[in-house]
């Protein structure tokens, strides 16, 4: 297992990241996973001794459950603290008769931090995270509250996710005026079937030094190679009842046959290629993956000791490329003013 810094802090997150969303069967989420205990503490165990430090959960998971079964897993297996990264969000639903459980007021993120802390058995949270952008909440007060919470002990460092890049600019501006803790990482879905980030977010990131943790890095297990286009896929599989993310299926299938080529020849899975082909990319500090089985946590970890060549990174970034859309294309020529200084004569 590899480890990066997350974006420019001094932070060292393992390359993947353990993704807790099975963990716990409450409502809409048991359609994720619906891990109880014991299923979710061998997960850990499993990907803490493959060398995992991160584990990544939030409060609406099964409304709580999903953090007391990470907390619970946390304490039973004796995992010492200073070795594990935490990190939760707030935003969601957490009540839906009580008006101010949900958002980002300081009374909802302040009442939120507190149970997230108590779920976890955890008397800190390493990374707390935005989880959405809230339009009605004024972010001036949102992060206020976040530089509180760090100020106050209870967080280390603050991110965000699913967010526009102009909102993302916008906090860090705000935070930047006030002298607040700034976000450091942000929280976003990233496929190579599904590549809409690199047009204003991964620039933006790059420019301001945020590090960038990667969502169902798998398109909800589309890119296993385990679906065909014709909707046929394994049963019980999350895709057959949830198509959730959205995907652009004829590119993303084009991609999938690009990568059995590639996984045949290093006797991998499609799925360890895909991973690989996120891991390449240099704005990323870590992908987090979740698995319902040890199998397929295992078959995850393998893509840490997949190498994709040059010619194999080439051949899939051209078959997943992105459709060329302006400004891109403009800012693409005007680039080139610049490509070659000129020669003396």
């Amino acid at each position: 297992m590899r480890y990066r810094l997350l974006g420019r802090t001094g932070l060292y997150v393992s390359e993947l990241c353990l993704g807790t969303m099975t963990f716990g069967g409450h409502g809409f989420w048991k359609v994720m996973g619906g891990l109880g205990q014991d299923a979710a503490t061998i997960l850990v165990k499993q990907a803490f001794e493959a060398g995992v430090n991160f584990i990544d959960t939030a409060n609406v998971y099964s409304l709580g459950e999903s953090e007391t079964i990470t907390g619970n897993a946390i304490k039973n297996l004796g995992l010492p603290r200073d070795e594990i990264i935490v990190a939760t969000k707030a935003t969601g639903i957490m009540n839906a008769t009580a008006a101010n459980a949900r958002g980002q007021s300081r009374y909802h993120l302040m009442n939120q931090v507190d149970a997230s802390l108590n779920r976890l058995q955890l008397d800190h949270i390493d990374l707390y995270q935005l989880h959405g952008f809230d339009p009605l909440t004024p972010l001036e007060e949102a992060l206020s509250t976040l530089n509180d919470l760090v100020r106050s002990g209870k967080v280390r460092y603050i991110g965000l996710c699913n967010m526009a890049a102009w909102q993302i600019m916008k906090g860090l501006a705000i935070s930047e005026k006030n002298h607040w803790t700034r976000f450091e990482s942000v929280q976003a879905y990233y496929t190579i079937a599904g590549r809409d980030l690199e047009r204003e977010v991964l620039p933006l990131l790059q420019d301001q030094q945020l590090g960038l943790m990667v969502w169902s890095p798998l398109a909800g297990g589309l890119l296993s190679g385990k679906f065909s286009p014709n909707g046929d896929g394994p049963e019980g599989a999350r895709r057959m009842s949830s198509d959730f993310p959205v995907v652009d299926k004829p590119r993303a299938f084009r991609c999938i046959d690009a990568m059995r080529v590639i996984a045949q020849h290093h006797q991998a899975s499609v799925a360890q290629v895909a991973l690989a082909w996120l891991l390449s990319r240099p704005q990323v500090s870590t992908v987090v993956v979740g698995a319902r089985t040890p199998d397929q946590l295992a078959d995850n970890l393998g893509a840490t000791h997949l190498e994709l060549s040059a010619e194999e990174l080439t051949a899939l970034d051209q078959v997943s490329a992105l459709p060329s859309e302006y400004p891109g294309w403009m800012l693409s020529m005007q680039g080139q003013y610049r490509a070659k200084p000129p020669e003396k004569a």
